[in-house]
């Protein structure tokens, strides 16, 4: 699932992915949760909210750490990710194995770009070699995700096509629009640009139109931004793996409820 923004996307989590993995039998959910709190980070009360929704793992992004909890609550909470890089000094895990209700091992990473960022993170390429080329795909994993947190869609290709054949799934996050472009790269591993957010997308990536409309006419801030609050759109990505390799078979769009045209891998009664 993209990330997840303010109350609206919350709720639409809440409401709807209980009900996706039992018509989809999914096996394990990643939700990205860095704005779930106002728009701006994620509090230790909304993770465990993402979690009791059905979200087996939690990734963050360049907010992570805005909500004054959350430094603590990381390191007490394994299923939360946050980029991996970031400075080493950081609490928390940027990559980690974990297990599906079958026993698989899945290992999720979650990677920032450097390209428009507000300030530099170390480089991402490098970072993600140390967590595939511990924990290989057909060897030690049976899946391995990665969650490339950027603003650039050439960086977010660029990390898709250097981990071909060696992750499950590249996907990105971050701008909050869906992108179409979902396929399966040569070697195997399944790409999508953007996974798109939960949130109402009658919005400015999220926020409630007026005060980033005022400033763009205007160039002249008034008021702090707030997450819209209309009925949201749950965006994200479904893969179908190989047990053996660990390669993707299978990659489709998912859009369900709200104002975006309907798209998943089967239909949801």
């Amino acid at each position: 699932m993209g990330d997840v923004m303010g109350r609206a996307g919350r709720k639409a989590v809440s409401e709807q992915l209980g009900r996706l993995r039992a018509a989809w039998r999914l096996d394990f959910v990643v939700v990205n949760g860095e704005n779930a709190t106002n728009g701006m980070g994620l509090s230790a009360g909304h993770a465990t909210a993402l979690f009791e929704a059905g979200a087996d793992v939690v990734t963050l992004g360049d907010h992570a750490f805005d909500q004054k909890d959350m430094p603590q609550h990381i390191g007490q909470e394994t299923r939360i990710i946050r980029p991996i890089n970031f400075a080493p000094a950081a609490p928390g895990q940027g990559a980690r194995v974990f297990q599906d209700g079958r026993g698989r091992k899945i290992l999720v990473a979650q990677v920032l770009g450097q390209v428009f960022m507000k300030r530099p993170f170390d480089n991402p390429f490098a970072a993600l070699d140390g967590a595939l080329n511990t924990h290989r795909l057909g060897g030690g994993v049976q899946a391995a995700i990665v969650d490339i947190h950027c603003e650039a869609t050439s960086e977010k290709m660029a990390v898709g096509q250097y981990c071909d054949g060696r992750a499950s799934l590249v996907v990105g996050t971050h701008t909050h629009v869906p992108t179409a472009d979902a396929m399966i790269l040569p070697k195997g591993t399944a790409y999508l640009s953007d996974a798109g957010m939960c949130g109402d997308y009658n919005s400015i990536i999220g926020m409630d139109k007026a005060e980033p409309m005022r400033r763009f006419v205007t160039g002249m801030p008034k008021a702090r931004f707030e997450p819209a609050l209309g009925e949201a759109t749950l965006s994200g990505v479904y893969v179908e793996t190989d047990d053996k390799t660990g390669l993707a078979t299978r990659i489709e769009m998912v859009r369900q409820g709200g104002r975006l045209q309907q798209a998943g891998p089967s239909p949801v009664e």
